[in-house]
């Protein structure tokens, strides 16, 4: 990668150079010829604008001295009407009348009223640039402006730039060299070390720390390659849990149908009472790992996106009835007790048979987690932003550390038992269809007191929402 990285600054090093060279040297005679024939131009046109105004001359002196010109202007009959000399009687246009003659001629004979180019001087032995444009209009023409200035020669400046050049790039290119191999080690270094570490993550180490180095850049990878390693690793660990977790409540219904499947065999095969109790029981069991079964099902769909919503108008308050009426049967055969505390009754359109899902779900978890009291309590609280649906217990409470995690479906409690009723992943359902409606969700927690699971059914589908809370209890 460092090759890589030099091969790149020394390609755009000779990339500079050849320009430099180029410029300088191959192109700076005809750079020279374009700036003086432009300068040239722009002289002319300023004094055919001011020409005939008063003390146009004191300009035109002024003009020559800057530009280092001769100067003549004749007029219609070509009698001298101004001229200035600072090339010491060399000249074209000034004092050699066969040649300010011919220039004339030149200029009538033009399409534009206009000469420019650059012939020997044998005066001087070098190239004069001539100008030369009618004052007035072709047609009418009131006289003449001929202008002329000496072209340096080049070469023996382009030799002692060539000397320049090659002293300087021979620095350059040893700086350059030094430079790029410096810079390219430290911009290999960083990521060499990233690809490093992240070799290192694919293999399993989740504590590797990756070191962006100095850039911003590098630096900004790095921390999400380092909160990526942190967040593998979390799931990592708890979805070896929920495999532990998971495979523990298969095993036990399994364990209990082969144990009581033997005894109707062996005991109770010839008594009705016992071999019925008996049958009961495998059959209980069966619907709890059937029931375990869709959840992880329901739950996969839910999180692929596999399960569409189905939205219909109904009224809350008598759903949150309907499903409390079911729950008769535990609170009579298992002493729980679940007060309902109702609102209004309000319409709200949302997937019924989703939302009633979550209900149940926080029912059960709160059935499963409630304390001793065995009290359960659920209420409808209708807000300007929705109806809120709140389901609290009276059990051990979560601590603040374990909130973030509890919808989460790799995420077991501390106080995690074989549920009275549910599988254990209700509050993972519950969070996929509560992001599948984009409603808001939570949950309030104190130790000791118990917690306070809740939802908001937004009466504006179009409102943004956000939720609280992550993990499973």
């Amino acid at each position: 990668m460092a090759l890589h990285f030099w091969c790149y600054f020394m390609f755009f090093i000779l990339v500079v150079f050849l320009l430099l060279w180029g410029f300088q040297i191959i192109f700076l005679e005809k750079f020279y010829d374009r700036m003086k024939t432009s300068d040239i131009q722009k002289v002319a046109a300023h004094m055919l604008n001011i020409y005939g105004t008063e003390n146009y001359e004191e300009t035109y002196d002024e003009l020559a001295y800057d530009n280092d010109l001769c100067i003549v202007v004749v007029d219609k009959y070509y009698r001298t009407v101004y001229s200035k000399d600072l090339m010491g009687n060399a000249c074209l246009v000034h004092g050699f009348a066969n040649y300010t003659s011919a220039f004339i001629s030149q200029i009538r004979s033009s399409k534009t009223g206009t000469i420019c180019g650059d012939i020997m001087n044998e005066h001087i032995r070098t190239n004069t640039l001539v100008y030369g444009t009618v004052i007035g209009t072709m047609d009418n023409p009131k006289g003449y402006l001929l202008l002329n200035t000496p072209l340096v020669p080049v070469g023996s400046t382009e030799a002692i730039i060539k000397r320049q050049l090659l002293i300087i790039s021979a620095i350059l290119l040893m700086l350059g060299l030094l430079l790029s191999i410096y810079l390219s080690r430290r911009l290999a270094r960083p990521i060499a070390s990233l690809t490093k570490s992240a070799k290192q993550m694919a293999k399993g180490n989740y504590n590797v720390q990756f070191d962006g180095g100095s850039y911003l850049e590098l630096q900004q990878l790095a921390g999400a390659l380092t909160y990526a390693a942190q967040e593998i690793s979390r799931v990592d660990t708890l979805q070896r849990d929920l495999i532990a977790n998971v495979s523990h409540d298969l095993r036990t219904p399994l364990t209990m149908m082969k144990a009581y499947a033997e005894m109707i065999r062996d005991l109770s095969g010839d008594n009705p009472v016992k071999r019925a109790e008996h049958l009961n029981i495998i059959i209980e069991e069966t619907d709890r790992l059937a029931l375990m079964v869709n959840d992880i099902l329901d739950l996969s769909k839910l999180e692929s996106g596999g399960l569409a919503l189905t939205p219909s108008t109904f009224g809350i308050r008598a759903k949150l009835s309907e499903i409390i009426d079911r729950y008769r049967g535990l609170s009579a055969k298992t002493g729980y007790h679940i007060h309902f505390t109702p609102d209004e009754e309000t319409m709200v359109t949302c997937d019924a048979g989703k939302i009633e899902q979550v209900i149940c779900n926080l029912i059960n978890n709160a059935v499963n987690y409630t304390g001793p009291n065995k009290q359960i309590f659920v209420r409808q609280i209708n807000t300007p932003n929705g109806v809120r649906i709140e389901v609290q217990d009276t059990g051990a409470g979560i601590d603040k550390e374990n909130l973030r995690m509890i919808f989460d479906k790799y995420y077991r409690s501390e106080n995690h038992k074989r549920e009275v009723v549910g599988t254990g992943l209700g509050l993972s359902i519950v969070k996929a269809i509560m992001k599948l409606h984009n409603y808001s969700y939570g949950v309030d927690s104190t130790l000791g007191k118990g917690s306070t699971f809740w939802f908001v059914i937004h009466q504006d589908k179009k409102e943004e929402t956000h939720h609280a809370g992550t993990g499973s209890h």
